[in-house]
C-alpha cells in the first residue's frame, strides 16, 4: 500500500468504504470527473488541505493517504486508530492450527486468564468502547489463537475453541460497527468454523447472526435474511428441546437480526413476522437479560422495532415505538444497546422532518457513549443530515459535537 501512487490509495479506501465516485465527489465538493482524474493519477493532489479534506471523508489518517505510517494517538479514548486496524487484519490472518502440525505452537496464556480477558473485551464492546477495544484486540486475538491451536486434542481443547469463538465474534461485531467490511465478515466466517469445534450449538447459532450482520452491512440483504431464519428455525423450542433461557435468547435474537434483513428489502410482511415471534420468544423469557451477549428481551424487541421501521423509511412508526418503551427497562440495557437506539431515532425523526429532535438524540449518544457517535461512519452520515437541514445556524452543542467529531455540513 505505502508504495501505490496516492490516487490508488484513495480509490483503495473510497471502495474499503463502499462509496461511489459520484457519492465520494459529492462528500468532497467535487466532480466525479475530479475524482475519477485523481485516482487514476492524471491529476495531481499536491494541497496538504485537499489531501487532508480528502481522508476526513474516507475517515482515514491522513498519514495513510501520503504513504506514511500513522501516528498512535494512546490518548485517544474515543476513536479508532488505523495501526490497530492493521494489526487485528494481520491477527486474523494468522493461522496457527495448520502451523501447529509443522512445529510446537507458542505458550499460551492459561485458559483462566483467557476467560478474563475474553469477558474484559465482551464489556468494553458492551459498552462501545471503541478505542480502547481495539487497542486491546490485536493481542487477545492472537493469544485466543494460540491457546487454541495449544490445547489441540487436550482437555482444554473445547473451552480453547470456545474463548476463540467469542473472541472472533467480538473482532466481528466492532469491525463492522467501525466500517471495515471485510474484516468484520472474517472475523464472522472464523467464529462459524471454531464454534462448531467448540461443540456449542448456542454459539454457533450467535455466531451466525454475526455472519448475517456482516452480510448485510455489505448490502446482500436476503442472503443475511436466509441464514438468521434457517438457523432460527432449527434452534426453535419444541417438545424434545424446551426453551431454555439461554436457547429462547438466541433463537430470538436470530429472529431479530432476520427481522432487521427483511426491512433492508423491504419486506413488511416478513420483517412483522419474525419481530412477533421474536416477542413471543422475549415474552417467554419473561424480562431483558444478557445470555450470550445478546441482550435479548422484551426491551430490545421494541428497539428492533423501531429500528426496522427506521429503514422501511417509516420514521413515525419507530417514534411511537420509541415512545411506548419504558424509561426504567431501557435504562437498564447495556450502554452500546442504547447508543445504537439513539443512532436509530435520530434518522427516525430526521424521517419526519423534526431535525431538532434528531440532533437531540445525537447529543445523547454522545453523552451515553462518546465512541459510538465519533467512531461509527453511520453516524457521522446522520450527522451531516442534521447539520444539512438545519434550518440556520445549528445549535451551539450541535456545532459542537459535529465539529469534535469532524463533520461538516
Amino acid at each position: 500500500m505505502d508504495e501505490l501512487p496516492i490516487g490508488r490509495r484513495v480509490a483503495y479506501w473510497r471502495n474499503r468504504r463502499k462509496m461511489s465516485q459520484q457519492v465520494f465527489a459529492d462528500r468532497l465538493g467535487k466532480s466525479k470527473s475530479w475524482v475519477d482524474k485523481v485516482e487514476r493519477g492524471v491529476r495531481r493532489l499536491d494541497k496538504f488541505s485537499v489531501t487532508s479534506e480528502i481522508a476526513d471523508v474516507l475517515q482515514v489518517d491522513v498519514q495513510l493517504l501520503l504513504g506514511r505510517e500513522p501516528e498512535r494517538r494512546p490518548d485517544s479514548i474515543n476513536c479508532i486508530d488505523q495501526i490497530e486496524v492493521a494489526e487485528i487484519r494481520s491477527a486474523l490472518e494468522r493461522y496457527d492450527q495448520i502451523s501447529a502440525f509443522f512445529y510446537a505452537p507458542p505458550e499460551p496464556p492459561p485458559l483462566a486468564e483467557m476467560r478474563k480477558a475474553t469477558a474484559h473485551a465482551w464489556q468494553t464492546l458492551l459498552h462501545a468502547k471503541w478505542g480502547v477495544l481495539t487497542r486491546s484486540l490485536p493481542k487477545l486475538l492472537r493469544e485466543a489463537q494460540a491457546a487454541d491451536a495449544a490445547y489441540a486434542g487436550t482437555d482444554g481443547a473445547p473451552e480453547a475453541a470456545h474463548l476463540l469463538g467469542q473472541v472472533y465474534q467480538i473482532t466481528s461485531s466492532a469491525m463492522r460497527r467501525l466500517g471495515e467490511l471485510d474484516l468484520g465478515w472474517l472475523a464472522a466466517d472464523r467464529s462459524i468454523a471454531v464454534s462448531q469445534r467448540a461443540g456449542d450449538q448456542l454459539l454457533a447459532g450467535v455466531a451466525t447472526t454475526r455472519v448475517a450482520n456482516a452480510l448485510r452491512a455489505l448490502g446482500r440483504h436476503r442472503s443475511a435474511l436466509e441464514v438468521n431464519v434457517n438457523i432460527a428455525n432449527r434452534l426453535a423450542p419444541n417438545a424434545t428441546e424446551p426453551g431454555t433461557p439461554e436457547r429462547l435468547s438466541v433463537y430470538g435474537f436470530l429472529l431479530l437480526q432476520g427481522a432487521m434483513a427483511a426491512s433492508c428489502i423491504g419486506d413488511s410482511a416478513t420483517m412483522q413476522d419474525l419481530l412477533n415471534a421474536a416477542d413471543d420468544a422475549a415474552q417467554g423469557l419473561g424480562g431483558d437479560f444478557n445470555h450470550y451477549w445478546t441482550s435479548f428481551g422484551p426491551t430490545n424487541v421494541l428497539l428492533h422495532r423501531a429500528a426496522a421501521s427506521v429503514e422501511l423509511g417509516d420514521g413515525g412508526v419507530a417514534v411511537a415505538v420509541h415512545e411506548s418503551i419504558d424509561p426504567e427497562a431501557f435504562r437498564n440495557l447495556m450502554p452500546e444497546r442504547r447508543a445504537h437506539h439513539f443512532i436509530d431515532m435520530a434518522r427516525g425523526f430526521a424521517q419526519i422532518g423534526d431535525i431538532t429532535k434528531a440532533g437531540e438524540m445525537l447529543l445523547e449518544c454522545d453523552h451515553l457513549a462518546p465512541a459510538e457517535i465519533r467512531c461509527r461512519p453511520i453516524a457521522h452520515e446522520v450527522m451531516s443530515d442534521v447539520l444539512r437541514r438545519a434550518k440556520g445556524s445549528p445549535p451551539t452543542a450541535i456545532a459542537d459535537l459535529a465539529e469534535q467529531m469532524g463533520v461538516g455540513v
